[in-house]
Protein backbone atom coordinates (compact mmCIF):
# COMPACT_ATOMS: atom_id res chain seq x y z
CA UNK A 1 0.00 0.00 0.00
CA UNK A 2 2.73 2.11 0.12
CA UNK A 3 3.06 3.15 -3.80
CA UNK A 4 -0.79 3.58 -4.13
CA UNK A 5 -0.78 6.21 -0.84
CA UNK A 6 2.66 7.94 -2.48
CA UNK A 7 1.17 8.29 -5.88
CA UNK A 8 -1.92 9.70 -4.89
CA UNK A 9 -0.32 12.23 -2.41
CA UNK A 10 2.52 12.81 -5.57
CA UNK A 11 -0.94 13.61 -8.10
CA UNK A 12 -2.48 16.13 -5.31
CA UNK A 13 1.15 17.63 -4.82
CA UNK A 14 1.44 18.11 -9.28
CA UNK A 15 -1.94 19.95 -8.95
CA UNK A 16 -1.55 22.50 -5.90
CA UNK A 17 2.16 22.86 -6.84
CA UNK A 18 1.30 23.73 -10.71
CA UNK A 19 -1.08 26.32 -9.33
CA UNK A 20 0.49 28.15 -6.37
CA UNK A 21 3.52 26.48 -5.37
CA UNK A 22 3.81 24.19 -2.18
CA UNK A 23 3.11 21.10 -3.52
CA UNK A 24 6.36 19.62 -1.30
CA UNK A 25 3.61 20.29 1.88
CA UNK A 26 1.79 17.54 0.63
CA UNK A 27 4.65 15.01 -0.81
CA UNK A 28 7.27 15.35 1.56
CA UNK A 29 5.09 14.86 4.61
CA UNK A 30 3.65 11.50 2.90
CA UNK A 31 7.29 10.43 2.19
CA UNK A 32 8.08 10.85 5.72
CA UNK A 33 5.33 8.72 6.88
CA UNK A 34 5.11 6.07 4.71
CA UNK A 35 9.35 5.32 4.59
CA UNK A 36 10.43 6.57 8.01
CA UNK A 37 13.29 4.23 8.27
CA UNK A 38 14.73 5.99 5.54
CA UNK A 39 17.45 8.98 5.61
CA UNK A 40 16.40 12.39 5.25
CA UNK A 41 18.62 13.07 2.28
CA UNK A 42 17.31 10.05 0.46
CA UNK A 43 13.39 11.23 1.22
CA UNK A 44 14.19 14.94 0.27
CA UNK A 45 16.25 13.70 -2.89
CA UNK A 46 13.12 11.05 -4.29
CA UNK A 47 10.25 14.79 -3.58
CA UNK A 48 12.84 16.48 -5.84
CA UNK A 49 12.59 13.89 -8.83
CA UNK A 50 9.03 13.45 -8.30
CA UNK A 51 8.60 17.59 -8.34
CA UNK A 52 10.84 17.91 -10.98
CA UNK A 53 8.64 15.87 -13.28
CA UNK A 54 5.42 18.04 -12.82
CA UNK A 55 7.55 21.03 -12.49
CA UNK A 56 8.76 20.42 -16.28
CA UNK A 57 5.27 19.78 -17.51
CA UNK A 58 3.44 22.71 -15.87
CA UNK A 59 6.55 25.62 -17.37
CA UNK A 60 6.19 24.04 -20.79
CA UNK A 61 2.72 24.37 -20.23
CA UNK A 62 3.01 27.88 -18.70
CA UNK A 63 5.38 29.55 -21.74
CA UNK A 64 3.25 27.97 -24.24
CA UNK A 65 0.22 29.81 -23.34
CA UNK A 66 1.68 32.77 -21.19
CA UNK A 67 3.85 35.37 -22.21
CA UNK A 68 6.63 35.07 -20.29
CA UNK A 69 9.28 37.74 -19.74
CA UNK A 70 12.51 35.57 -20.99
CA UNK A 71 15.31 37.98 -20.84
CA UNK A 72 15.01 38.89 -16.95
CA UNK A 73 13.55 34.97 -16.05
CA UNK A 74 16.19 33.11 -17.77
CA UNK A 75 19.49 34.89 -16.63
CA UNK A 76 16.94 34.53 -12.62
CA UNK A 77 16.61 30.82 -13.31
CA UNK A 78 20.52 30.63 -13.91
CA UNK A 79 21.30 32.42 -10.95
CA UNK A 80 18.84 30.23 -9.26
CA UNK A 81 20.17 27.04 -10.55
CA UNK A 82 23.46 28.17 -9.32
CA UNK A 83 22.34 29.33 -5.88
CA UNK A 84 20.43 26.26 -5.23
CA UNK A 85 23.38 24.17 -5.40
CA UNK A 86 25.45 26.05 -3.13
CA UNK A 87 22.84 25.86 -0.46
CA UNK A 88 22.50 22.15 -0.72
CA UNK A 89 26.07 22.06 -0.70
CA UNK A 90 26.32 24.53 2.74
CA UNK A 91 23.36 22.61 4.53
CA UNK A 92 25.35 19.08 4.15
CA UNK A 93 28.44 20.77 4.62
CA UNK A 94 28.95 22.71 7.50
CA UNK A 95 27.90 20.70 10.79
CA UNK A 96 26.74 24.37 12.15
CA UNK A 97 24.13 25.16 9.68
CA UNK A 98 20.33 24.83 11.51
CA UNK A 99 17.74 25.98 8.89
CA UNK A 100 15.30 26.01 11.59
CA UNK A 101 16.80 29.76 12.93
CA UNK A 102 15.22 30.47 9.57
CA UNK A 103 11.52 29.32 11.10
CA UNK A 104 9.88 32.68 12.76
CA UNK A 105 11.25 35.11 10.31
CA UNK A 106 9.46 32.91 7.97
CA UNK A 107 6.55 32.42 9.76
CA UNK A 108 6.42 36.32 10.09
CA UNK A 109 6.33 36.97 6.60
CA UNK A 110 3.70 34.22 6.21
CA UNK A 111 1.32 36.07 8.26
CA UNK A 112 1.64 39.60 6.69
CA UNK A 113 1.65 37.92 3.24
CA UNK A 114 -1.35 36.37 3.96
CA UNK A 115 -3.11 39.35 5.75
CA UNK A 116 -1.89 41.65 2.71
CA UNK A 117 -3.29 39.58 0.19
CA UNK A 118 -6.70 38.93 1.91
CA UNK A 119 -7.47 42.50 2.21
CA UNK A 120 -5.87 43.90 -0.57
CA UNK A 121 -8.34 42.25 -3.39
CA UNK A 122 -7.39 44.28 -6.27
CA UNK A 123 -3.32 42.54 -5.79
CA UNK A 124 -2.28 40.46 -8.58
CA UNK A 125 -5.71 40.78 -10.43
CA UNK A 126 -3.96 43.09 -13.25
CA UNK A 127 -0.39 42.77 -14.77
CA UNK A 128 1.20 46.17 -14.70
CA UNK A 129 5.43 45.67 -14.48
CA UNK A 130 6.68 48.14 -12.66
CA UNK A 131 10.04 47.89 -13.75
CA UNK A 132 12.40 48.72 -16.65
CA UNK A 133 13.74 45.73 -18.90
CA UNK A 134 17.46 46.43 -17.12
CA UNK A 135 16.03 47.33 -13.60
CA UNK A 136 13.69 43.64 -13.83
CA UNK A 137 17.20 41.75 -15.21
CA UNK A 138 18.97 42.63 -11.72
CA UNK A 139 16.15 42.44 -9.38
CA UNK A 140 15.20 39.38 -11.57
CA UNK A 141 18.89 37.72 -10.74
CA UNK A 142 18.88 38.58 -7.19
CA UNK A 143 15.75 37.05 -6.51
CA UNK A 144 17.00 33.99 -8.41
CA UNK A 145 20.18 33.97 -5.97
CA UNK A 146 17.82 34.53 -2.62
CA UNK A 147 15.19 31.83 -3.32
CA UNK A 148 17.72 29.66 -5.08
CA UNK A 149 19.47 29.52 -2.32
CA UNK A 150 16.93 29.11 0.40
CA UNK A 151 15.29 25.90 -1.91
CA UNK A 152 18.75 24.09 -1.45
CA UNK A 153 19.54 24.77 2.04
CA UNK A 154 15.86 24.81 3.60
CA UNK A 155 13.22 24.50 0.87
CA UNK A 156 9.53 24.82 1.78
CA UNK A 157 7.17 27.10 0.07
CA UNK A 158 9.76 27.65 -2.53
CA UNK A 159 7.03 28.34 -5.16
CA UNK A 160 4.55 30.43 -3.02
CA UNK A 161 7.60 32.80 -2.29
CA UNK A 162 8.32 33.07 -6.20
CA UNK A 163 4.79 34.31 -6.51
CA UNK A 164 5.20 36.73 -3.42
CA UNK A 165 7.58 37.77 -4.94
CA UNK A 166 6.38 38.51 -8.56
CA UNK A 167 3.18 39.52 -7.52
CA UNK A 168 4.16 42.61 -4.89
CA UNK A 169 7.94 43.52 -6.23
CA UNK A 170 7.67 43.05 -10.11
CA UNK A 171 4.07 44.05 -10.39
CA UNK A 172 2.79 40.49 -12.46
CA UNK A 173 -0.60 39.32 -12.11
CA UNK A 174 -0.71 35.93 -10.38
CA UNK A 175 -1.16 34.12 -13.68
CA UNK A 176 2.36 35.35 -14.93
CA UNK A 177 3.59 35.49 -11.83
CA UNK A 178 3.15 31.44 -11.56
CA UNK A 179 3.87 30.95 -14.94
CA UNK A 180 7.53 33.05 -13.92
CA UNK A 181 7.58 31.37 -10.77
CA UNK A 182 7.65 27.94 -12.76
CA UNK A 183 10.32 28.75 -14.74
CA UNK A 184 12.86 29.50 -11.78
CA UNK A 185 11.37 26.58 -9.78
CA UNK A 186 12.39 24.12 -12.59
CA UNK A 187 15.86 25.57 -12.20
CA UNK A 188 16.45 25.19 -8.42
CA UNK A 189 14.87 21.75 -8.71
CA UNK A 190 17.35 20.56 -11.13
CA UNK A 191 20.03 21.58 -9.18
CA UNK A 192 18.93 19.54 -6.15
CA UNK A 193 17.86 16.92 -8.69
CA UNK A 194 21.44 16.89 -9.82
CA UNK A 195 23.04 16.94 -6.38
CA UNK A 196 20.89 14.18 -4.70
CA UNK A 197 21.19 11.98 -8.28
CA UNK A 198 25.15 12.18 -7.37
CA UNK A 199 25.37 11.30 -3.75
CA UNK A 200 23.29 8.09 -4.57
CA UNK A 201 20.04 9.72 -2.53
CA UNK A 202 16.92 8.93 -4.58
CA UNK A 203 14.79 5.68 -4.33
CA UNK A 204 13.80 5.34 -8.17
CA UNK A 205 11.74 2.92 -7.54
CA UNK A 206 9.25 5.48 -5.63
CA UNK A 207 10.05 8.54 -7.50
CA UNK A 208 9.14 7.57 -11.04
CA UNK A 209 5.74 6.31 -10.32
CA UNK A 210 5.28 9.28 -7.84
CA UNK A 211 6.69 11.78 -10.82
CA UNK A 212 4.32 10.41 -13.57
CA UNK A 213 1.32 10.98 -11.09
CA UNK A 214 2.84 14.54 -10.55
CA UNK A 215 2.72 14.82 -13.90
CA UNK A 216 -1.07 14.02 -14.02
CA UNK A 217 -1.37 16.86 -11.19
CA UNK A 218 0.43 18.79 -12.70
CA UNK A 219 -1.27 18.61 -16.04
CA UNK A 220 -4.46 19.01 -14.63
CA UNK A 221 -3.85 22.38 -12.65
CA UNK A 222 -1.80 24.15 -15.11
CA UNK A 223 -4.47 23.74 -17.41
CA UNK A 224 -6.91 25.16 -14.71
CA UNK A 225 -5.12 27.88 -13.68
CA UNK A 226 -4.84 29.12 -17.45
CA UNK A 227 -9.18 28.26 -18.07
CA UNK A 228 -9.86 29.97 -15.15
CA UNK A 229 -6.96 33.12 -14.36
CA UNK A 230 -6.09 35.16 -11.29
CA UNK A 231 -8.75 34.79 -8.85
CA UNK A 232 -8.58 30.77 -8.83
CA UNK A 233 -4.95 31.67 -8.42
CA UNK A 234 -5.88 33.80 -5.36
CA UNK A 235 -7.68 31.06 -3.92
CA UNK A 236 -5.78 28.19 -4.01
CA UNK A 237 -2.57 30.38 -2.81
CA UNK A 238 -4.21 31.98 0.04
CA UNK A 239 -4.97 28.31 0.86
CA UNK A 240 -2.01 27.53 0.38
CA UNK A 241 -0.30 30.47 2.83
CA UNK A 242 -2.40 29.29 5.45
CA UNK A 243 -1.04 25.64 5.33
CA UNK A 244 2.25 26.80 5.42
CA UNK A 245 2.10 29.59 8.37
CA UNK A 246 0.22 26.21 10.54
CA UNK A 247 3.05 24.11 9.39
CA UNK A 248 5.78 26.75 10.68
CA UNK A 249 3.40 27.56 13.30
CA UNK A 250 2.86 23.79 14.42
CA UNK A 251 6.82 22.95 14.14
CA UNK A 252 7.66 26.31 16.33
CA UNK A 253 4.98 25.45 19.27
CA UNK A 254 6.22 21.90 18.98
CA UNK A 255 9.90 22.71 18.93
Amino acid sequence: MELPFLCGAAFLAGFVDAVAGGGGLIQLPALLLVLPQQTIPMLFGTNKMSSICGTAVATVQYARQVPIRWRSILPAAFAAFALSGIGAWAIRSFSTAKPEILKPLILGLLIAVALHTAFKKELGEVHQPRMEAGRERLFGLLLGAVIGFYDGFFGPGTGSFLIIAFVGWFGFDFLNATASAKVLNLATNLAAVLYFSATGNILWEFALPMGACNIAGSLIGTRLTILKGNRFVRAIFLTVIALLIARFGWELWRG
